[in-house]
């Protein structure tokens, strides 16, 4: 990071290593994708020969020192509030869920036959929520193991709240979330009900009254 790219040598002799040592070592990090070869930049004339291969990070390695995009989103979030309003931020938390509500319909059109609360756990891995379901009683729980923006969402409920509603939207149901991980539970759980016991339920008749049952009418009457 503080050097730039740097040739095979140049590291060895930074880092005290033998080439056949420093040589282990790029060759596991260009492995693991944490850093690239590429041809050394030559300026002015060039001499014969080809020119020296230097290893350079990769996003990938950069990504692995200190960031700080937790509190750049939250100093974004909390001047978006301060300037706009609430609801410029549930605007925002909206339009994030867009996408994870295009790519569900995607699976879905490419296998009508699949299960849907599947395919919201398909398409919320895919956004890195590592999400899986397991049968709950009388539905199904959608369970997302890990959320990239716990620690904004923590101060910002819209998010949770705006990825809530698009469940039950893409689902076609009421869910509830059990918990999250913005509120310090281990996995954010919904629970996803299944919609033939909803039908059922709804549609099962009242139990009869002393308002509107005869029988009971005429026993009471009886009684008096």
């Amino acid at each position: 990071m503080q050097h730039g790219p740097s040739t095979a040598a140049e590291l060895a002799e930074r880092l005290q290593l033998t080439p056949a040592g420093i040589r282990r070592h790029l060759s596991a990090l260009t492995e693991d994708g944490q850093i690239e070869a590429r041809d050394q930049r030559v300026y002015g004339a060039r001499g014969r020969g080809r020119p020296a291969k230097v290893f350079a990070l990769t996003d990938r390695g950069r990504a692995s020192f200190p960031q700080a995009y937790d509190q750049l989103a939250l100093q974004a979030l909390s001047f978006l509030a301060e300037r706009e309003g609430g609801d410029a931020v549930r605007q925002l938390a909206d339009s994030r869920v867009a996408a994870l509500e295009r790519r569900y319909r995607e699976l879905l059109a490419q296998n009508p036959d699949r299960d849907p609360a599947e395919a919201l756990a398909t398409a919320l891995s895919e956004s890195g929520y590592v999400a899986s379901t397991r049968p709950a009683v009388a539905g199904v729980q959608v369970c997302q193991h890990h959320c990239p923006v716990a620690n904004v969402a923590e101060q910002f409920p819209e998010l949770c709240e705006a990825e809530t509603e698009a469940f039950a939207r893409l689902l076609g149901v009421h869910v509830q979330r059990l918990a999250t991980i913005a509120h310090g539970d281990g996995v954010c759980t919904t629970h996803v009900p299944d919609p033939s016991r909803a039908e059922l339920i709804l549609s099962r008749p009242e139990t009869p009254t002393s308002e509107n049952d005869p029988t009971q009418q005429e026993a009471d009457h009886d009684q008096h």
